[in-house]
């Protein structure tokens, strides 16, 4: 092996040391940077209006929904009133069905009865007719 290629811990210790300092030199450089701070306003500023953006998506969504709920139960509502009243409609139909077939038997009963009466009599008086 070459010796001048090879290093002493305290020279590696040296190198080690000189790159860290530059490396904090050029991060201090960075950091001091006027150009830097405008950056991140500008970064700051657009993820302020991004966050606007979306805040405000999410409540204009928010309100559609709403609107949608609402609308929907005021649909729901209406169908419910339709039905209800289809249904009373159908259950007063069936009363009034209800009384007219009562009417009807109570006619026929008394036709029945009327034409009982009358052979009745036409017996009576045919057995008064025959004495």
């Amino acid at each position: 092996m070459n010796r001048s290629k090879e290093t002493s811990v305290a020279d590696r210790q040296s190198a080690a040391a000189a790159a860290k300092k530059a490396a904090l030199e050029r991060h201090r450089a960075v950091t001091n940077d006027t150009g830097l701070a405008e950056r991140q306003a500008a970064r700051r500023a657009v993820s302020a209006a991004r966050e606007a953006r979306v805040a405000e998506r999410r409540a204009a969504r928010l309100a559609s929904e709403a609107r949608e709920a609402a609308e929907k139960a005021a649909r729901e509502a209406a169908e419910h009133a339709a039905r209800e009243a289809v249904r009373q409609a159908e259950d007063a139909a069936r009363e009034a069905e209800a009384v007219e077939k009562a009417a009807s038997d109570l006619a026929l009963e008394a036709e029945k009865q009327a034409a009982r009466d009358a052979r009745y009599a036409a017996r009576k008086a045919r057995k008064r007719k025959n004495r």
